[in-house]
């Protein structure tokens, strides 16, 4: 089933870019490709011109963040929550 058709995206380094749109517009569906959860159909996916199958998975999600339109906090302080995503980050990088 082709979920996106003719979608063209460029995300420029070093910025921050959002993802936003009604429900049901494909939003997560970009991420999750991004993030290899599912592969490409068709098209093709390029990291710095590379193919993004041939690229270290970890590597590739340790330069993303992802904020659901349902965050999930686990019942502990703010700053251990952060944690999760970056077990290493400094406080200076929490704050």
């Amino acid at each position: 089933m082709q979920v996106l058709k003719g979608v063209n995206i460029t995300f420029e380094a070093g910025q921050t870019t959002a993802i936003v749109g009604p429900s049901g517009s494909g939003k997560s569906t970009i991420i999750q490709l991004i993030e290899r959860y599912y592969k490409e159909g068709s098209g093709r996916i390029l990291i710095d011109g590379e193919p993004y199958a041939s690229l270290d998975l970890k590597s590739v999600r340790n330069q993303m963040g992802y904020v659901g339109q349902e965050p999930i906090l686990f019942n502990t302080t703010i700053k251990e929550n952060m944690r999760f995503a970056k077990r290493d980050a400094t406080d200076a990088e929490i704050t």
